[in-house]
């Protein structure tokens, strides 16, 4: 599938592995990772931010395959949630970080339409959002008001 807003169409991507059933070496149980996830996020790690230090540091590859649920779904089980989505809060980040740019070098014209590029696609997964009823109906993107969302 191409890109948004580039002329791209890479298809580089990695590879789940075909076995879904934990690895034989790993001995921890579910309900440690589980306790480990949870603890993970009340330090306010984002879920892909969990994954990655289970992955480097404990050699979990996939928590789905030790616990039988993802990350989110476990931060869900226990209230632990993000009220934001991940990808949407990032690209909200990314924008207030532009933003704040412009505010310092108002010449710069690449940087204000990239911005618009990315409130765009702010605009698109908000709507998705909304109508899976991941954000709620009322839910909307102010610029004035985002810096203090990712804050």
């Amino acid at each position: 599938m191409g890109r948004m807003h580039c002329p791209g169409k890479g298809i580089s991507k990695s590879a789940l592995p075909y076995k879904r059933s934990p690895p034989s070496w790993l001995k921890t149980t579910s309900a440690q990772v589980e306790d480990h996830v949870c603890k993970l996020a009340k330090k306010g790690l984002t879920p892909s931010q969990i994954g990655v230090i289970l992955r480097d540091s404990n050699g979990i590859a996939q928590v789905k395959s030790v616990t039988g649920n993802k990350i989110l779904r476990i931060l869900k089980k226990n209230s632990l949630a993000p009220e934001i989505p991940e990808d949407l809060y990032m690209l909200i980040k990314k924008a207030v970080a532009v933003r704040k740019h412009l505010d310092r070098n108002k010449k710069d014209k690449d940087s204000k339409f990239r911005l618009i590029l990315i409130e765009s696609r702010i605009h698109r997964l908000s709507r998705y959002y909304r109508l899976s009823k991941k954000l709620a109906p009322n839910w909307k993107y102010e610029s004035a008001t985002a810096s203090t969302m990712v804050a």
